[in-house]
């Protein structure tokens, strides 16, 4: 586990080092004559850190002749469009055609400037060789699980590399894939738009949940979130059965409720929550895998097969050929459930130059807090209507999606007051704790 949640063969480094040469070969270009006319750069450098201090950054400030200063910033690499392509290429071919198609800015005529104009894409493609062949482990069972790419679901579009995906079904009869954080945020992705590139839906969706979330998200304070306390339970259910109406009903997908159970869920807390789910139709499957390895998560094993062999009424949220803000709409309305939604200005002018450049039917990649159906990480419940804030549009024209920014979220995390490092030990024979 230390191996996989550390450098990993090097895979993110390798997307790391491609974002950052493209943005060394950018600045060369510009600092060689600017042959390409580029007067405004959008492409970010990236690391793969938690660094608040580099969301925005002054670079170039050298002084040196030719060098011109600008206004920067930093992504985390999970969030860089060589991750988003990486994972959605369907063979090396097609990597280096998307990442040749990347936008990393614009001349003064406002037209787009990709890496195909710069001669970069057979360099950067050449970086990720290695890295796009998927990654073979181990569970600790012994049970072969593929692992490979990393976009995290609320920056970015939450799905493991196609490639890997294909190379599973070659596999195994049952493939289970992670679409990552909320279902309004990892399967909605999955499905609109990992889903339209592999042209294959899920047979079943497992939607993951805890009785501690459920409390939580019905308001129950984080110290008090051990005790017994059904009137949370209940308020918090609102989020799990709007999440289920999505998977169920708005996208048309057979699903099943798995409850990650803690040692102090209580049998009421449970029977509760069994009812609730009965009246509702949807299957429900206590799962105690953390503590029993695959003893604790047989029901849930055999549910699902059976589950897999009932037929799917799948629908999209929206349709490709929709305009770009009917598309944010019918996310925004039908998935989180909001009433209104307010573009800024700037989201309204990215919109534009996004349908001028003729990239209108791509699909769209909402970034969000993942805490909340709402653009609040604080709105836990969403008990009063809400709105949804657009402030900006970003094309990524390499990945083949628009990304959409909705409230305060940031392409750049910062680490919590007491960060995971201050655990975490190493001993005199190379033995790692307190990672997980």
């Amino acid at each position: 586990m230390e191996d996989i949640n550390l450098h990993f063969n090097g895979d993110i480094h390798a997307i790391t080092s491609a974002n950052n040469l493209l943005s060394a070969i950018i600045d060369n270009h510009i600092y060689h004559g600017n042959e390409l006319d580029i007067k405004t750069v959008t492409w970010k450098r990236c690391v793969d850190l938690n660094d608040r201090q580099l969301r925005v950054v002054d670079t170039g400030l050298s002084k040196e002749r030719k060098i011109v200063p600008r206004t920067d910033g930093f992504d985390i690499s999970v969030a860089s469009e060589i991750m988003a392509i990486f994972c959605l290429a369907e063979d090396l071919l097609d990597l280096k055609r998307r990442i040749s198609n990347i936008v990393i800015g614009y001349n003064s005529k406002n037209e787009p400037i990709t890496v195909k104009m710069l001669k970069a894409e057979e360099a950067l493609t050449i970086l990720l060789k290695d890295a796009f062949n998927p990654n073979l482990v181990q569970t600790l069972e012994h049970t072969p699980a593929i692992i490979h790419g990393g976009p995290f679901a609320n920056i970015a579009h939450g799905c493991n590399s196609i490639v890997a995906t294909k190379l599973s079904l070659k596999l195994s009869d049952y493939v289970v894939t992670e679409a990552g954080f909320g279902a309004d945020l990892g399967a909605e992705k999955f499905l609109d738009i990992k889903c339209r590139k592999i042209k294959k839906v899920p047979d079943v969706v497992v939607c993951v949940a805890t009785i501690k979330a459920l409390k939580y998200h019905g308001g129950m304070p984080k110290e008090d979130i051990e005790k017994e306390d059904l009137e949370a339970l209940k308020r918090g259910m609102h989020n799990l059965l709007k999440h289920i109406d999505n998977l169920k009903n708005k996208f048309g997908i057979q699903t099943i409720v798995a409850i990650n159970r803690y040692n102090h869920d209580t049998d009421k807390e449970i029977n509760y929550l069994q009812e609730v789910l009965n009246k509702e139709n949807i299957e429900m499957s206590l799962v105690e895998s953390w503590g029993k390895g695959s003893d604790g998560a047989i029901d849930l094993a055999n549910k699902v097969v059976v589950l897999s062999d009932k037929q799917n009424n799948f629908k999209y949220a929206y349709e490709l050929d929709s305009n770009i803000k009917d598309k944010i709409q019918k996310i925004c309305k039908n998935i989180y459930g909001a009433e209104t939604i307010e573009f800024s200005e700037k989201a309204i002018e990215d919109m534009k130059i996004i349908e001028k450049l003729g990239y209108s039917n791509l699909p769209i990649c909402i970034a969000k807090t993942q805490y909340s159906f709402s653009d609040d990480p604080k709105n836990l419940e969403c008990k009063e209507p809400f709105s949804i804030q657009i402030n900006e549009l970003v094309l990524r024209a390499g990945a083949e999606f628009i990304v959409v920014m909705a409230g305060n979220i940031m392409t750049m995390p910062g680490l919590p007051k007491v960060p995971a490092s201050e655990n975490m030990k190493i001993n005199e024979k190379g033995e790692i704790t307190g990672i997980f």
